[in-house]
């Protein structure tokens, strides 16, 4: 026969003080003790009967197969580590249809198979695109991997990123140089090729508040041209300016890629004063002969 769909397994009383100042959704505080480092143990149980609903078919289980413990990190709290260990529990599904044999309580606020609160993700995430924290300090002060704040920042910036680009006027055109360039030996042709180039190329709202638009891997007219006409033909409309440094290149997909733009050189070179070349000469053959008399 299927099972009950419907079985109460939490204690009223199990929401404390100490659960409401944990403010851990659905989870509730057993009891505090302190480690060896000083730093506290929080044990915690679940408080939400929704969570022994199978996440394949929905019905709450009434079947118990065991109890596990997990450690998640959570976010900071106060000066000294807290550690979480939630006592959790495995159920049987005995619905017929289901594919599902057993399964562990999760919450959202602790993932099934996540080692991080739900909280603690969303912190790192804007830790690094809000707050302008680097990765590895961020990993840092969280006490987790690099790659997991990376990870999360990525997340965070998903859905901002896949947003229609803010309308530009003037856009702005620069190189970055990011790390050493990576090479890889093409295994048929034994030719050393560029699989990742240390020029960026960034693209900003020179003149409104977008910001940096986007930043793509090459500072060639090509790479350019590429993201350029990878755009709404009505944003690229709305560009009449386009402020460049003295490069080659940028000019080149200026003119092919928005013909009817006003193509400028950046403000900082045309503060520059520019040396002749004949005066570059000569202060170079000067300085041969000193050192030659030297």
């Amino acid at each position: 026969m299927p099972q009950r769909t419907h079985v109460c397994h939490v204690q009223k009383d199990l929401v404390s003080d100490a659960s409401r100042l944990l403010d851990l959704g659905g989870l509730a505080v057993d009891r505090v003790a302190s480690d060896a480092f000083g730093g506290r143990v929080v044990h915690v149980v679940t408080a939400d009967e929704t969570a022994s609903a199978c996440p394949s078919c929905g019905v709450l289980s009434v079947c118990l197969k065991g109890r596990v413990c997990t450690r998640p990190r959570d976010i900071p709290y106060g000066t000294r580590g807290l550690r979480l260990i939630w006592h959790k529990r495995r159920w049987r599904c005995k619905e017929r249809l289901c594919p599902r044999a057993s399964f562990t309580e999760s919450l959202p606020a602790v993932r099934a198979r996540s080692r991080l609160t739900t909280r603690l993700r969303v912190e790192l995430g804007y830790a690094v695109a809000e707050q302008g924290r680097v990765v590895s300090e961020s990993a840092a002060h969280f006490g987790v991997d690099w790659s997991i704040v990376h990870d999360a920042f990525v997340e965070h910036v998903r859905v901002p990123l896949a947003a229609p680009l803010p309308p530009v006027k003037v856009l702005g055109i620069d190189e970055t140089r990011r790390g050493r360039p990576v090479f890889a030996q093409d295994p048929e042709t034994k030719r050393w090729v560029l699989v990742a180039d240390r020029w960026h190329t960034g693209f900003v709202d020179a003149a409104g508040t977008g910001g940096l638009l986007a930043q793509v891997e090459g500072r060639t007219s090509a790479a350019t041209i590429a993201w350029l006409n990878a755009q709404p033909a009505s944003w690229r409309a709305g560009i009449t300016h386009v402020s460049i440094d003295l490069s080659a290149s940028y000019a080149k997909a200026v003119r092919q890629a928005l013909p009817d733009a006003v193509l400028v050189a950046d403000r900082f070179y045309a503060d520059v004063p520019v040396m002749p070349m004949w005066s570059v000469s000569s202060l170079l053959r000067g300085m041969i002969g000193v050192a030659k008399s030297a």
